[in-house]
């Protein structure tokens, strides 16, 4: 087999690998996950691979195709497709093998690794073929319910300052070298993430900063993956209907930080605010009768509970900016500025500086860059000259919606509108709960669609406006209007409001797109927001004139 690195051509958009990879002998990773090896037609038994992709259409010569089962079809169908762009080699099960003769023509040839159940080693191939790159850097990954995006932006802009070469994976972006592009999962697909990872070494990042979801950790997405640092924000309600409990929920998230896990981190940052932070710190701490202990973990508090890194009481300017005094094992002192409104960013940013300086940001550095972030889609500012405040923000969860209405009443000296709905497809359980918070802690609560996908809209509306309606609350003490269309509630909710009142539109965040009957149209909050308000301007301009 030649050992010499190949040249890898150019991808489609949005697919980023690495320009050159060493390649790997299917022989090679046959040894190191046990897999079988079967040879389809005339191909040579050390045959290599130089890529790796679970998608046909994103083959590449060299590459190996990942034909996995899936809840409607099996990735095996795919293969003929896979093979005849150059697939060299076919990771599958049992099932899929016997697919294969099937589907590959006579004049189709590849090598076969058949494992009884390859996801679970498809994120160490994907590793082995990229080189471990996360081997190469330092990477930090952050997982949590809510604040993981807010805590990662603010990690990379300290990192930033500190004169690093930085990588960021998150839902909103990832950004290498100063590229940025639209990310479509929070933790990509294992085969993406390697070759992501392997890209930016390439390009001489030397730190990532990645945000880890619960789904990422469960289905062995991050596998293969080498962590230097695993934080953790927060747990509440989210996903159940992937995990069914709270308790597999934790679980999932904990597989960052459990010893012995394949995806443990090195070093632990958790803030210990609530209950599951909590119990996560006994998870990191190990058992005390191994010997399989990692390093104590860092603790990050903005309540009651004691820590290694506690933030103090804050305070808020009038543009949302807060203050709050952060000091570091009783000793050292440092004043905190938040450019973000609401006492869970706070603590996001707390997190943030304590994971900068386990890496070796200066704490003044990441205290310095922190107070400059700006965080796309969370309590995001719509501002067309009005004398009323508009904010478009991510939370599409119980305790983030709570948490926002509540940062956004504490501020406002008028009235609250909020416009929110929920997705499609997703925890059903929670659309009531979206609905009663909403009624509880607005004037104006909009019920609108967000996200339908393959559900019926009106559906999904009719249950999280049963919330809505339920709440006890005092006669006349909010209004409740239902506006299907989302761009048509954007705008009743900005004619609506009077100077002094806020309308927060909950829910997409820096989301472009809203995806109805599984199509994805362009949409997006704040343009919607702001042609809204711009109109209204005209509108009052006309008149006057």
């Amino acid at each position: 087999m030649a050992s010499t690195r190949r040249k890898r051509t150019k991808v489609a958009a949005g697919m980023l690998r690495p320009t050159t990879v060493s390649p790997t002998p299917v022989s090679v990773l046959s040894a190191s996950t046990g897999a079988r090896v079967d040879l389809i037609g005339t191909v040579p038994a050390d045959v290599a691979v130089t890529g790796v992709t679970l998608r046909g259409q994103d083959v590449q010569p060299g590459d190996l195709f990942a034909a996995l089962p899936g809840d409607r079809t099996h990735g095996a169908r795919f293969a003929d497709q896979a093979v005849a762009a150059g697939a060299t080699a076919v990771l599958t099960d049992p099932a899929g093998r016997a697919e294969l003769s099937r589907v590959l023509g006579p004049d189709l040839a590849c090598a076969v690794l058949v494992h009884p159940k390859p996801r679970t080693v498809l994120g160490q191939l994907s590793a082995r073929i990229y080189g471990h790159p996360s081997r190469r850097m330092k990477l930090i990954g952050i997982t949590g319910t809510s604040g993981k995006t807010t805590t990662a932006y603010m990690v990379e802009a300290a990192l930033l300052a500190a004169g690093h070469s930085v990588g960021l994976l998150g839902t909103v972006q990832t950004r290498i070298d100063g590229v940025a592009q639209p990310s479509t999962l929070t933790t990509p697909e294992a085969p993406t993430l390697q070759a992501l990872l392997a890209t930016m070494l390439e390009r001489g990042v030397d730190t990532v900063v990645m945000e880890v979801s619960s789904h990422a950790l469960a289905l062995g997405r991050v596998d293969g993956a080498h962590f230097a640092i695993g934080a953790f924000t927060n747990l509440s309600q989210d996903h159940l209907d992937f995990h069914h409990t709270m308790r597999a929920y934790f679980d999932a998230k904990a597989q960052l930080f459990t010893p012995g896990s394949s995806t443990a981190a090195v070093r632990s940052v958790i803030c210990v605010d609530d209950e599951w932070g909590r119990r996560m710190v006994e998870v990191a701490r190990g058992d005390p009768r191994t010997g399989d202990r990692p390093g104590a973990p860092v603790t990050v508090s903005t309540g009651p509970v004691p820590a290694q890194w506690h933030a103090g009481p804050s305070t808020i300017d009038a543009d949302g900016r807060q203050h709050a005094e952060v000091s570091v094992d009783g000793g050292a002192h440092h004043e905190l500025t938040v450019p973000l409104p609401g006492r869970y960013n706070i603590a996001n940013a707390t997190t943030a500086l304590a994971i900068a300086v386990a890496v070796g940001v200066p704490t003044t550095t990441a205290v310095e860059a922190i107070a400059g972030v700006s965080v796309p889609g969370r309590l995001e500012r719509v501002d067309r000259g009005q004398d009323f405040l508009v904010v478009v923000d991510y939370a599409h969860k119980p305790a983030a919606l709570e948490a926002v209405i509540a940062t956004l009443r504490e501020q406002t000296r008028g009235r609250v509108a909020v416009v929110v709905g929920a997705g499609g497809d997703r925890d059903t359980g929670k659309r009531p709960m979206m609905g009663e918070i909403a009624a509880r802690g607005a004037d104006l609560a909009i019920i609108t669609d967000d996200n339908p996908r393959t559900e019926d809209p009106a559906e999904i509306r009719t249950e999280v406006l049963a919330g809505a309606r339920s709440a006890d609350l005092p006669p006349g003490s909010a209004e409740i209007r239902e506006i299907g269309d989302r761009a048509e509630a954007i705008w009743a909710a900005t004619r609506w409001a009077q100077p002094g009142d806020t309308v927060l539109i909950a829910g997409k965040g820096h989301e472009t797109g809203q995806e109805i009957d599984g199509m994805k149209h362009p949409f997006d909050d704040r343009v919607v927001a702001a042609e809204a308000l711009d109109s209204a301007r005209a509108s009052i301009g006309t008149e006057d004139s």
